[in-house]
């Protein structure tokens, strides 16, 4: 809240120390009397109490058409502290054209508190008074707010567009396009009929994270209400919301304090704390512990101590500002019954500061293999942002694990890469990746002809060139006016030309995708393009070993959630295969290797639209690579299994993961049965496509399998349920790690604070194993009998037709 001088006090939702600043956006609907556009000026004051303060701040406005575009920011001396509920800002448009004396265009003023004392937010259409220059009175004779009896469907409309850039309307991406394009249409017809046109000025004014209120000191600082009776909602603000009350405060140190621990020790739960302790103990790392959760958990700390599931919820209850109970929590983690890997990560989160806690944490991860390792580090690495130094265990941790496996030293130098673009955390990357390139470069290579550290450093740095090569490859193949082919032709030129010592490398590189692997050169008759916008390169590489490599190139392209999706594939692909249950997964890779750029994993394979189109069905096209005149449908019992099982893992998967904009050009599928999902730029729910069903399952993938009477249908359904089962148990490693991906700038993940609480709502903790499986069959049904996605798949078919 704000307040000014010594009559006010402060409760810091804004940074009130900050000066007052806004934008001039634009003007509308100005008179032209001359031939030549008026070059304007806009002057603008502030009032405090009808008193003005200090000078008047003057900015001249450079013409740009009729409807005046500037978007200048102007910043006050004034700051948010020295205001008071009757600020004002008096806006003047001055026309200076003439080169005499300006004229006065219109002005109009604005109150900075709404009725409600809050602080206005966004942005404002103010009217202009036609030759009246802005009065900062109280009241005022020129208030740039229209009566609302005087207010159209415009500035209804324009209301209503402040509260969504405000985010007190919630983004629907498909519906969104079609009011704006409303909109759009509505303002065109009031335009043309000249109606209630006034000249305007539109401002935008600060916004801050949370909603700023006046507040006078004092307990009685308001007026009472006024009795009525009328049933009318009257705005009350308490002052003392979000305070600690101190008489819980002072009861939670007294239970909570070092004699108590010697009799705490002894403490046994009774039968019903039992189960609020086991309750507690399987809530999700999204849930938050109550005062009295808390509680519980240290009062029965000591008896837990035996409970390797117990222990962040323990952290979680710990008073860290408290340095004595600190203190004794550090000692008691150090007893504790070792933690598992997935609860190690959650202790990496930024809900914990403590360096103790995270070291901790960093321990346990020393017992994972390599393979494992790889399968967190994406996380790993964004989990340095949360550290309270720049050299910290975590990263002492992974530069050491990096210097003894290639593919680790590898991936962690291009996510290291990645990151520092980041502004606030280009420091602390550019001092681990000189960490990572200071310990490798002082590896003395081994007597059995392993390669020194100088060497090894090298084949890395190396990947960097090969990118920046096809990078400028890119560039000169999108300049190429023509067909697809004319382009093909052009990319293979440069590689048998300008670019040819890509063609043989003077020294075997790794392979950004697979640092095992050795690239020896590209092969420029068997690289290609792809149709699309981007004009993404698919080239072809000769190995070391004397194979082939596939691989995809992106430019203009944000890879880092496809990055993210493949990952967890991986990750869910070898949950499910230690369980036994191997769904024939296509975790291909990809890395971004930039915040626009990266590389994929080129899987052979077409798409379900295109094997339709040519084969008329699924069936069709497997019989042609699998024949088996006594198999099911004419296929072998094997291809169609394999094609069965990827279905169920790919359904469960893309559900739990609220995979959106899936048609029939992104499921893929192999010529062995293996399907597979591609391109996962909607996420956690998002889609562009209205009514989305749970799960991509079209008629046509149902129909392969026997059609839904069928056996085959049966056992996919049991494999999508024992499938989500497993992956239910490990919801927790699976939350945990999406939690250390919040702050890395991926949309879908920066951009929704409740996308975590979407992931857990996927995993329907409340529900047992049976009820699970209850649940997600009926996911199913509902999924095949959705109408609406066909006639949208159909929309989506006609769209690629005539593209």
């Amino acid at each position: 809240m704000v307040g000014g001088g010594n009559e006010f006090r402060f409760f810091l939702s804004c940074d009130i120390s900050l000066p007052l600043a806004f934008r001039v956006l634009h003007a509308e609907h100005i008179l032209i009397t001359q031939q030549k556009v008026p070059e304007l000026f806009v002057e603008c004051k502030l009032y405090i109490d009808g008193i003005l303060l200090g000078l008047p701040v003057k900015t001249r406005l450079e013409p740009s058409g009729p409807t005046y575009f500037w978007n200048e920011l102007i910043t006050l001396s004034t700051k948010y502290r020295d205001l008071t509920s009757l600020s004002q800002l008096a806006f003047t448009v001055w026309d200076v054209s003439s080169g005499e004396d300006p004229e006065i265009v219109g002005g109009a003023t604005i109150f900075l508190f709404n009725s409600k004392r809050q602080l206005k937010t966004g942005r404002q259409k103010l009217r202009l008074w036609p030759k009246k220059e802005a009065d900062g009175g109280v009241p005022t004779t020129t208030p740039g707010k229209v009566p609302k009896n005087e207010r159209g469907e415009i500035e209804r409309l324009e209301r209503l567009v402040n509260k969504y850039e405000r985010g007190q309307i919630q983004h629907v991406d498909w519906l969104d396009r079609l009011a704006f394009s409303a909109m759009e249409k509505a303002k065109e017809k009031v335009c043309e009929r000249k109606a209630n046109l006034y000249p305007s000025l539109v401002v935008e004014l600060c916004s801050f994270e949370h909603r700023v209120v006046f507040q006078e000191s004092g307990a009685n600082f308001y007026i009472p209400a006024p009795v009525s009776l009328s049933n009318e909602l009257v705005t009350v603000w308490d002052p003392e919301l979000g305070r600690t009350n101190p008489s819980e405060h002072k009861q939670l140190k007294l239970a909570r304090s070092l004699t108590r621990g010697i009799v705490d020790r002894d403490l046994k739960p009774s039968s019903k704390e039992r189960k609020l302790l086991q309750t507690i103990i399987k809530f999700p790392p999204t849930r938050t512990l109550e005062v009295d959760e808390k509680q519980l958990v240290w009062k029965f700390r000591f008896s837990l101590m035996s409970e390797k599931k117990a222990l962040t919820k323990f952290v979680r209850s710990v008073d860290w500002s408290d340095n004595q109970e600190a203190k004794q929590a550090i000692e008691l983690i150090g007893k504790w019954e070792m933690i598992d890997v997935a609860d190690a990560l959650e202790l990496l989160s930024p809900d914990f500061e403590s360096d103790e806690v995270r070291g901790y944490a960093v321990s346990v991860l020393e017992r994972a293999d390599d393979e494992e390792l790889q399968c967190y580090l994406l996380q790993l690495v964004q989990a340095l942002r949360f550290e309270r130094s720049d050299k910290s265990r975590m990263a002492l941790f992974l530069v050491n694990r990096a210097l003894s496996n290639i593919e680790i030293a590898s991936f962690l130098r291009w996510y290291i890469l990645v990151e520092l673009h980041s502004p606030a955390y280009a420091r602390r990357y550019y001092g681990t990746y000189d960490m990572l390139e200071n310990s490798m470069m002082k590896l003395v290579g081994r007597e059995d002809g392993d390669e020194d550290g100088f060497r090894l450093w090298q084949s890395l740095t190396r990947q960097t060139d090969l990118t920046a090569q096809l990078c400028s490859i890119m560039k000169d193949v999108r300049n190429v006016r023509g067909s697809a082919q004319k382009k093909i032709e052009k990319l293979r030129q440069l590689l048998s030309g300008v670019f040819s010592e890509l063609t043989n490398f003077d020294e075997p590189i790794r392979s950004p995708l697979a640092p095992t692997l050795l690239l020896t050169g590209v092969v420029p008759q068997e690289s290609s393009i792809f149709k699309s916008a981007l004009n993404p390169l698919r080239l072809t590489f000769k190995t070391a070993s004397g194979g082939t490599s596939k691989i995809i190139y992106k430019k203009g392209d944000d890879l880092r959630q496809d990055q993210l999706v493949i990952q967890t594939v991986s990750l869910m692909d070898r949950l499910l295969k230690l369980e036994n249950l191997d769904l024939h997964l296509t975790p291909y890779r990809v890395l971004a290797t930039g915040q626009d750029e990266g590389m994929l994993e080129f899987i052979p394979s077409s798409s379900l639209a295109q094997i339709l189109s040519e084969h008329r069905s699924i069936t069709s096209y497997l019989q042609k690579f699998h024949p088996d005149e006594d198999g099911p449908f004419g296929i072998t019992a094997q291809c169609l299994e394999t094609f069965i099982k990827s279905c169920a893992g790919y359904s469960v998967i893309t559900y739990i993961l609220g995979v959106g904009d899936r048609h029939l050009d992104n499921l893929l599928l192999t010529d062995d049965g293996r399907l597979f999902h591609v391109d996962f730029a909607f996420i956690l729910g998002r889609d562009p496509k209205p009514f989305p069903p749970p799960m991509k399952l079209c008629k046509e993938m149902v129909e392969a399998m026997g059609g839904a009477e069928s056996q085959y249908y049966t056992r996919f359904k049991s494999y999508c349920c024992e499938a989500y089962n497993i992956l239910r148990k490990s919801s927790s490693l699976i939350l945990n790690l999406f939690k250390l991906m919040e702050r890395s700038g991926i949309p879908d993940i920066s951009a929704d604070e409740s996308g975590g609480l979407k992931l857990q709502e996927k995993f329907r903790l409340d529900l047992d194993d049976e009820e699970a499986i209850h649940f997600f069959q009926d996911l199913i049904n509902e999924s095949v009998s959705a109408l609406f996605p066909q006639m949208v798949e159909t929309i989506h078919r006609w769209a690629q037709y005539w593209r």
